[in-house]
Parts: structure tokens; sequence; C-alpha cells
């Protein structure tokens, strides 16, 4: 027994492991997933998934590969699909047809394939992946427009593209049987998948909007009964039940007033470890020679993939959009393959193999291939590509300010002043207004809406300002963006709680975000201190005026806020920063009206 436990807790370190240091160095999970797999697996023989799991193998990949495709499958909205431009619908709906209909001649014609293998490797091959296009566009930095397309084409295109592998798959099972039984059999797959699919997502939907599912048993009843959907379609029909999960998650997502939020976190949670351990496992089960066998027409393969049908579908799905050359060639160069398309051709090589389908040994090592030439080949070079055509954004060294009170207005003005980037956001019409006739950019709204997801430009942003007077809301966008930014990227000013009764304080984990500026700073004091006509003020020290001498001349009239050393960077004055500048700094104050005597 212990002998299957370790290799199985030994998986499960590794993916933590690999996951933690992907996001340590930024670079998509699958590059160091794959590498920990080849050494686990070909390399070491520490892990055999064959020998864990025996006849297990093949349902644990099921029901895995069905989790991860209906995760994706609830985040495909179709407003979202038609509300961010005509070049994102294309590249899923054009797009994925041109790499469809290009890879699948390259792979018949240059590695021997059957017609079905060839165009089951064509839909697997069509996905790209947030999991491999967000860390990625971290590190690349290109221009928001290009940002916004990558992603998002990365979000939606996960459950298309498994969408049609799906229909391929079953199209080669159905031609199993005899054929006169070929469409029938096709037919009641395709019927069955989307009729159940259908039927149970309509019921898990009114069963949300209507909250007949206690809230601590929704994320647990929802996946078993989307598991239970997922087998229940396979008995009716064989192999029909990824298309089943496939369709009731994207019928949830689109349902009005289904809130699937809660369960989509849940559901992304579980995805992030299953994807992790099951690529280990796939990636222990290659073997490198079976990479080698593919032969020399693999590389015609991929140049197909990569050099002629991107850009050809880029080109195509661009048509109208106003998009330049240098943003095309961008697009046409960044789409790695990621972890849906090797779960997905790992599935479907073990069910082709147990029917004794030929030729199904060449899928796993193909898809492989074409996810660790296009991660590794595009991490490597897309930040100098991005940075060649012109249009690589610089370090995100802004600041979003959450408040637009006079204070804020203020500052913001004066950080732009240094050419410092700076977005204000708030949920009051008037304050937006004042700002945007002072020139700020400006975001209406909650910036942590999702609303905001899609349309508040954040390239430029590294850090978060939390100045507003909503006490309620401050805590919400402060964690919120410190999951998206990382610890130490929120600053927010004090709540000034220290003499209120325990009950009616913040969280101790909160109250340790705050001290912005100085630790008696809030939101009343500044907007006190500038209706009484105190300004901001950016001085230079110097050898012959120091920081202190600074202090002596304004006294208590000054409140640090922030200070641009001589690199130009920006360093904001909080109550655990010890700043000391120096000479050839500028210090940016509050100065408040000096006393006159009557």
């Amino acid at each position: 027994m212990d002998d299957l436990i370790i290799p199985l807790v030994l998986v499960g370190l590794l993916s933590i492991a690999c996951q933690y240091l992907a996001y340590k160095i930024r670079v998509p999970a699958i590059l160091p997933l794959l590498i920990v797999g080849i050494v686990a697996g070909p390399v070491t023989g520490i892990v055999n998934a064959d020998a864990l799991f025996g006849d297990l193998l093949f349902p644990v990949v099921s029901l895995c590969v069905a989790i991860i495709l209906f995760e994706g499958a609830l985040t495909l909205r179709l407003q979202d699909l038609s509300g961010h431009g005509s070049m994102v619908r294309n590249l899923c709906t054009v797009g994925t047809l041109v790499t469809f209909l290009v890879v699948a001649p390259a792979a018949h014609f240059a590695l021997g394939m059957s017609w079905e293998m060839a165009f089951l490797l064509g839909a697997i091959v069509t996905v790209t992946g947030p999991t491999v296009i967000v860390p990625m566009l971290r590190t690349v930095r290109p221009s928001n427009k290009v940002s916004n397309i990558l992603r998002w084409e990365g979000i939606i295109i996960d459950p298309i593209g498994a969408l049609l592998a799906v229909l391929v798959f079953e199209y080669i099972i159905s031609t199993q049987d005899a054929l006169t039984h070929t469409l029938y059999a096709f037919g009641l797959t395709v019927s069955i998948g989307f009729g159940v699919g259908i039927a149970v997502g309509y019921f898990l939907g009114l069963a949300l909007r209507h909250h007949w599912i206690p809230h601590y048993l929704m994320n647990t009843a929802v996946l078993t009964i989307m598991l239970g959907a997922f087998a229940g379609s396979n008995l009716i029909a064989h192999e029909s039940g990824l298309l089943t999960v496939t369709v009731m998650g994207m019928l949830m997502a689109n349902m009005k007033g289904v809130d699937v939020d809660d369960i989509l976190e849940f559901k992304e949670t579980l995805s992030v470890l299953l994807i992790s351990g099951l690529f280990i496992l796939l990636a222990s089960r290659i073997e490198l020679s079976a990479i080698l066998n593919v032969g020399w027409g693999a590389l015609l393969v991929l140049v197909a993939v990569m050099f002629v049908a991107r850009p050809i579908g880029v080109f195509l799905s661009s048509i109208g959009t106003g998009l330049n050359w240098r943003e095309l060639a961008l697009l046409s160069w960044i789409a790695p393959r990621g972890i849906v398309a090797a779960a997905v051709s790992a599935l479907f090589a073990l069910k082709l193999e147990a029917l004794d389908y030929a030729q199904a040994e060449m899928l796993v090592p193909m898809v492989f291939l074409i996810i660790i030439a296009t991660v590794v080949l595009q991490s490597l070079t897309s930040a100098k590509v991005a940075e060649y055509l012109g249009i690589r954004a610089p370090a995100p060294n802004g600041y979003l300010i959450f408040g637009g009170a006079q204070f804020s207005r203020m500052f913001a003005k004066e950080l732009m002043t240094h050419k410092i980037p700076v977005c204000l956001a708030d949920t009051n019409w008037e304050t937006i207004k004042l700002a945007r006739m002072d020139g700020v950019q400006t975001y209406f709204g909650n910036p942590m809406s999702e609303h905001a997801e899609r349309n508040l430009d954040l390239t430029a942003i590294g850090k978060v300002l939390i100045m507003s007077p909503y006490r309620q809301l401050n805590p919400l966008v402060t964690y919120h963006f410190e999951h998206e930014m990382g610890k130490g990227k929120v600053l927010g000013l004090s709540n000034g709680e220290s003499q209120q009764r325990p009950s009616h304080q913040v969280s101790e984990s909160y109250s340790k975000k705050l001290g912005l500026f100085a630790d008696d700073v809030t939101y009343g004091k500044l907007a006190a201190s500038t209706s009484k006509g105190a300004s901001i003020k950016t001085t230079k020290l110097s050898d012959s005026f120091s920081y202190d001498d600074y202090k002596l001349e304004y006294k208590d009239r000054c409140l640090p806020l922030c200070a641009i050393d001589t690199d130009g960077k920006l360093k904001i004055f909080t109550t655990s920063n010890d700043i000391k500048p120096k000479s050839g700094w500028q210090i940016i104050s509050l100065i408040t009206a000096a006393k006159t005597l009557p």
C-alpha cells in the first residue's frame, strides 16, 4: 500500500512545487510540469502512471478531463464573445476553422496519418488556453489591445476547441460500426450529449437561481451532479459524456440570474490541482523514443501549425478590425498550446488504443511535441519580438487609485507631471467627471467587477492605492487586487479605528495592509486638509538642502506622500516603509496652508 501512497503524494507535492515555481519565475506552469513529468517518468522511473492506477487510469483521466472542460465551459459567456471586438470572435471561429483545416492535411501527408486521426489532431491543437497565455503576457507585456485579444482568445477557445475535438472523436468512434450505422451512432452521441447537457444544465441553473441547494453544499452538489451527468450520458450513448459537461457549463454560464462565480472559483482551484497532477502523470507516460519515432514529418506539421495556420487565421480574422501589421505579427507569433490539449489528446489516445485503432499511438507524442515547441519557442522569444515590433508596454510602474475625492485627483495630477501612469476608479460619477476634466484616466464603476475585468486597462499598473470613503468596499477591493498582483502591491489609508470597540474594527489581517502615508492619515483627515486649501508640492533635495532641512522648514505643515529617486522610481511613504531620501531625490508632500496672524 505504501508503494502506491508515496508516489501519489509525490505527484501532489511536485504539482504544487511546479505551480509555485512557475508563479515565481513568471512562466507558463506547463513548462516545469512537463520537465518534472519527463524526469519523474521515462528518465528516472520514479512515477509510473500505469502501475499506480492500472485499469483505473482511463476512468481517472476521463473524470479529470470532464472537470477541466466543465470549468472551462463555465467561463464561456456569449456576451464576452461578442463584447470584446470582432477580432476575438473571429479568432475563436474563423481562426479555429483555419487551424483545423490546415493542420489536418499537413498531418495526413507529412506523417502518413489517416484522415480521421489527422482531423482529430487538427481539432486538438486549435486550443491555446489561459494557463499558458496569462503567464506569458505578464512577461511579454504587449500593448493592451493585443493583450486583451490574446487573453480572451485563450479563455473562450478552450471549450470551443475541446467541443470540436469531442465531435471529431465521436465521429471516429461511430465509424467503428457498420457503415449503415455510422450516421446513426454519431447522431445519437451528439443528440444525447446536447440533450442531457441542456437538461441537467438547465436544472442546475434553476436550482442555483432559486437557491434550492444550501450554500455550503452548492459546490459539492454541482460537482457530483456534473459527474453523474457525465457517467449517465456515457451509459446511454458511448463516449457522449465530454460533450454533455461542455454543453452544461456553457448553458449555466449564459443563464440569466445564475451566479456561477463561487462554483467557478471552486472548480478553478480543483482544476489547478487536477491539471497539475494529471499533466505530470501524462508526461511520465511519454516514451522519448515515441517522440523521436514520429519522424521528420513532425517538423513539417510544426511549421504548418506555427507559420501557416496561425498567420493565415490571424489575417483572415483581422479583416475589418483596423489592427496594424505590427499587432497582427505579434498575434501570429503568440499561440502556445496548453494543458487542455495534452489532457484531451491523452484521453482520446487511451480510448482509441483500447479499441485497437491504428495510429492512435502517434497522437500523444505529436501533441506533446507541438506543446513543447510552441511554449518553449514563444516563451523565450515573444518579449523580444514585441520589443522589436515596438508594441511592448513599459514595466508596470503606474498606480490605480480607488477613490476620486479632491485629494486623490490632486495626487493623480501630480504623479502625471512626473510621467507616472495613473488611473482613478470610483463609483461616484461626479468625482469621475471632475477627474476627467483634469485629464486623468478614469474608470467609472467597481474596479473588481466583471465589466472592469474586461474594460479596465491595467497594463501599466503595478500598484493600487485605496483612498475611498467606502469602508465596506475598501477591504474587498484590497483583497481582490492583492490576489491579482501579489502581496505588498495594495496600500490603503488608515481607518482610524484604533479607538473603536473591538466588535466594530476591521480584521487584523486587513489592518496590516493599511498605513498609507502615515499611521494616522485617514480619508477624513485628507479631505479636511484639502478643503482648507492644502496643496501638493514637489521639492528637489540637494547637498545644501537635505531631507532634515526640508522637514525643519515645513515642520508639522508637511505630510510626505512619496519620493522619486535619481533613477525615476517612485517610493510611497507608509508606516512600514522606512524611506530615507537622499540628495537629488524629489519629495512630493501635502502642504497645509501656513497660519496667518490676525
